[in-house]
């Protein structure tokens, strides 16, 4: 077989009810391309039988399937990185397995890539997901960009493609906390979005919860900007100037005018405390997400345990 022009990467986590259809109809689409091919699915510590069905796919095609085995699960963007450091085609692209993104537009980003982009982002066109789950996107989209010099229209769209030269780049920059597309748009020279249709979970349940999107956009925003920590000092700053201020009008009610009776004073000054505290506690919060990635860098555990490789010798 030649090498490989176009390395597909699928992460997969407990994703049995979808990997059949899945892989035939991205063999289908890959075959039709006419280019030389390969698929690495990194298995991410899946309980169901995700693995063993990965293990036939490869049986059907030993020459353009490789799998990778953690021996727990790492996240989705950890599974990537892993496949990263072994593609061998010069175009990478990213796909999850719950069907969402038909495989059948991975052309459309091909196509992309060789006008001259190093990145191109898919732009999900219809969204077949929940009221909540688009709005808290939408949302996320809106405060990466105002926090971040990060443009892209669709920051959630795993359907995306690479020149090898970027991917190398992503996996060189040995982050912890890491969001590829993030990391691809600051490396890349020219970066492209294509719009690409969308189609509601074919079976199974979201793996990303509320919760992990949301704590997903705080490492986007504590990985690529100090604006947080930056409008925090400013905000800090505002409140010491009005404290400043409302001592000194307290001081000159008591010994200027000799208002005594300041009882009417009491709730509006613990209100303004309480609210100081509160502000007190975003800030620690805030420095502790920034200090937090830092530990992990010192700490220099692996980012994942590959168990085994389902690969050719060659």
């Amino acid at each position: 077989m030649p090498a490989p022009e176009i390395s597909v990467v699928v992460p997969v986590y407990n994703e049995e009810a979808n990997l059949e259809l899945l892989f035939t109809r991205l063999s289908q689409t890959l075959d039709a391309l006419r280019r030389p091919w390969e698929i690495i699915f990194t298995n991410d510590g899946s309980k169901d039988r995700s693995l063993e069905l990965l293990k036939g796919f490869r049986a059907k095609r030993p020459a353009q399937v490789r799998i990778i085995d953690f021996n727990g699960n790492y996240g989705q963007h950890m599974a990537i990185i892993a496949a990263f450091e072994r593609v061998r085609g010069q175009t990478i692209v990213t796909i999850d397995a719950d069907l969402q993104n038909p495989p059948e537009e991975i052309p459309k980003l091909l196509a992309k890539i060789d006008e001259g982009c190093d990145a191109v982002g898919g732009v999900r066109a219809k969204r077949e997901d929940s009221f909540g789950r688009k709005y808290l996107s939408r949302l996320i989209n809106i405060v990466r960009e105002k926090t971040t010099d990060i443009r892209m229209t669709d920051q959630g769209c795993m359907l995306r493609a690479y020149r090898r030269p970027i991917v190398e780049a992503i996996v060189r920059s040995g982050e912890r906390a890491t969001f590829i597309p993030a990391l691809a748009y600051k490396f890349a020279s020219k970066n492209g979005e294509v719009e690409v249709a969308h189609a509601a979970r074919a079976a199974g349940e979201s793996k990303y919860s509320y919760y992990k999107l949301v704590r997903l956009n705080f490492d986007l925003i504590t990985g690529f900007t100090l604006m947080p920590l930056q409008l925090f000092t400013l905000f800090a700053m505002a409140c010491t100037a009005g404290s400043l201020l409302l001592a000194a009008i307290l001081f000159y009610r008591r010994f200027v005018l000799h208002l005594d009776d300041e009882t009417h004073g009491v709730f509006t000054l613990l209100a303004i405390v309480i609210f100081l505290l509160s502000v007190c506690m975003l800030g620690i919060g805030l420095i502790g997400e920034y200090v937090g990635r830092a530990y992990q860098c010192v700490q220099q555990r692996p980012r994942f345990v590959v168990r085994e490789v389902f690969e050719n010798a060659e």
